[in-house]
């Protein structure tokens, strides 16, 4: 009879822990069901308000008046990704719009007194984002010229001067690397695609492959991506209102009133030098930037020329934004802003 009791005992006890144990599931299903319906509410409120869209591709693109045969699915896939890539990096991209408006009109003159097509004038946003960069391999500036190739198209490399910072001059040696490459290939989509992976070694790959154009070269990852890039930029700048892009014109940065001063000496103190012209080494400094240390040798007597700005620049800054607003069409109010369009005006 003891082993009896002891048996009912842990009978009574283990049905005790199994109606314990269906009673904490059952609260947790209905506590987990509850935070489920929450879950639900939030999941259908937030796919009613956060919408992403596939980026259309446009149906005819160019670059330098040369038709992208978007017909090829190749073609149209890496197009569609860069455009896709950019369309939502728009950090950048709203960066790259600022930034046009300041950039655009020095480089635009220079790409066309040399016979460049005006489309050259979105490598810089490519190569750097319109930005004086450096690159892990060291090519340097808006355009990331390597340093051999800055002297080869006549650009002074030195430990105090760097003229693939001065974005005039970096422009010209762009262009004659540009004419020279259009000799060989008579293709600016070629050119553009030497600028990233050589003359020389392009030419090696056309007669390996025994092709003649770009869309039909089978290339490293970084150049095959090169022209997609600078076409998915170029239609984003171009057209920012297709891709729900809402820049104000009074957000743009405007260009900053400057003039030339001639050196042809040298310069012991480049902080007394600013201070002559009521300037900050600081703002030397960012509007030449090619000027690599604090003083200028100049032992050849070579002539430099210094940019600075004009009187009231920081005062006038919004004033000079407004000037260039009256050169675009519209008002001050919210709208849609197209680089190209501001260019030409």
């Amino acid at each position: 009879m003891k082993i009896g009791k002891v048996n009912i005992t842990l009978r009574s006890f283990l049905t005790g822990i199994a109606v314990l144990a269906i009673f904490i599931v059952f609260r947790l299903y209905a506590v987990s069901g509850q935070v489920s319906r929450e879950d639900l509410d939030y999941k259908r409120y937030f796919l009613s308000h956060y919408k992403i869209f596939s980026a259309t591709i446009p149906a005819n693109l160019t670059f330098a008046g040369e038709p992208v045969p978007l017909n090829d699915f190749t073609v149209y896939e890496n197009m569609d990704r860069e455009l896709t890539s950019n369309l939502y990096f728009q950090s950048n991209s709203i960066l790259i719009f600022k930034r046009t408006s300041r950039w655009f009109p020095v480089i635009e003159p220079i790409l066309k007194k040399n016979g460049i097509p005006e489309d050259f004038k979105y490598v810089p946003l490519i190569e750097s984002g319109l930005t004086n960069a450096i690159s892990p391999k060291g090519a340097t500036g808006f355009w990331q010229i390597m340093d051999v190739a800055a002297q080869n198209f006549g650009l002074e490399v030195s430990e105090e001067v760097d003229e693939r910072y001065n974005v005039e001059k970096a422009t010209e040696a762009s262009c004659r690397f540009f004419k020279e490459s259009y000799e060989r290939f008579h293709d600016w989509t070629l050119v553009l695609a030497s600028f990233n992976y050589g003359i020389e070694g392009l030419q090696k790959v056309m007669d390996e492959q025994k092709e003649k154009k770009y869309y039909d070269l089978l290339l490293n990852e970084e150049t095959t991506r090169y022209i997609f890039r600078l076409l998915a930029l170029k239609e984003l700048v171009s057209n920012p209102k297709n891709y729900g892009y809402l820049v104000r014109k009074k957000d743009l940065y405007p260009p900053i009133r400057t003039y030339k001063v001639s050196v042809d000496s040298a310069i012991s103190d480049m902080v007394g030098f600013a201070k002559h012209f009521n300037l900050s080494y600081k703002m030397l400094k960012y509007f030449n930037p090619w000027l690599r240390k604090d003083h200028l040798t100049n032992a050849s007597g070579k002539k430099y020329e210094i940019t600075i700005p004009r009187q009231g620049y920081n005062e006038n800054y919004f004033d000079d934004l407004s000037d260039y607003e009256k050169k675009m069409s519209g008002d001050d109010s919210l709208t849609y802003f197209t680089p190209v369009d501001t260019a030409k005006k």
